[in-house]
């Protein structure tokens, strides 16, 4: 994988969706989002102290990290997306001890150490997440302490799987080889020895399994159109009629399991939430 292509890629999608990003799931703690405050609790954030939120997208995660440290503290949210950046500041409103900052998390460096710095839905991404662990112990004070949150297995997030496993057999290259996979930390012993080999030590690991409810099939299925990135909604376009609506069907089936009686569909989420010590 040519990384340099990778986060080229990744920065101009992130550019394109953030704001349907945020209006849909970032903003409404819904679903996955409820981890939000998850996150915040556990890290156990004291009044006064200087946090980094890496990868902050939107800022969902920097608000509630600068309502728990106050006004005394500072905390400074990181992207590479200039427009989640924008969202970002417009979402949090100004204030003296909040900034965001176009950084990529591989290679940022302040003149300060944090307290503490957090990271939610994106070690995944993260084409060297060595690189980028080690780069927040570099910036982490002794004994500070990391919070990540991140996806379980493609089996116990079927919202991703149900139409990602049917679309990769119908278009084998809808995502582009080398790409990183979504759940490639997502059980707590994969995620575990990511942090310890990075040299993190006291680390804890919880799961939980939140619900979320996409509507209907058909709900599910034109909001995955509607929001999905321009270059693998150009994919699925190319698509002939028919193919489409067996691919459709396919992901209809796939969803069964999880629908009710009244048509509506209901998927389990987990998420694993990591903390660990400089």
């Amino acid at each position: 994988m040519n990384k340099t292509k990778y986060k080229q890629g990744n920065i101009s999608i992130w550019n394109e969706i953030a704001p349907r990003y945020h209006k849909r799931w970032a903003s409404i703690n819904d679903g996955p989002f409820q981890s939000t405050s998850k996150l915040v609790q556990l890290m156990d954030l004291q009044k006064g102290y200087n946090v980094l939120d890496i990868a902050c997208g939107t800022g969902v995660v920097t608000k509630k990290i600068n309502e728990k440290i106050g006004s005394d503290g500072n905390v400074i949210g990181i992207d590479t997306s200039t427009t989640a950046i924008k969202i970002a500041k417009k979402w949090n409103g100004f204030k003296t001890n909040l900034d965001f900052v176009i950084m990529d998390a591989e290679r940022f460096s302040f003149g300060v150490k944090f307290d503490a710095i957090t990271c939610q839905y994106a070690l995944f991404f993260f084409p060297d997440a060595q690189k980028a662990l080690k780069n927040m112990r570099n910036n982490l004070k002794k004994y500070g302490k990391i919070g990540i949150s991140v996806h379980g297995t493609k089996e116990k997030v079927p919202f991703f799987s149900s139409i990602l496993d049917t679309v990769t057999e119908f278009i084998p290259d809808y995502i582009p080889s080398g790409t990183p996979d979504l759940d490639r930390f997502g059980t707590k012993s994969t995620l575990k020895n990511e942090i310890e080999k990075a040299g993190f030590s006291s680390i804890f690991v919880k799961s939980y399994v939140f619900k979320y409810s996409p509507g209907k099939f058909e709900d599910y299925w034109k909001n995955y159109l509607r929001y999905v990135a321009k270059p693998l909604k150009e994919k699925l376009d190319q698509l002939k009629n028919e193919t489409r609506k067996e691919l459709k069907e396919n992901i209809r089936r796939n969803t069964l399991q999880y629908t009710k009686r009244n048509g509506i569909i209901e998927f389990p989420w987990e998420v694993l939430i990591l903390t660990a010590k400089n």
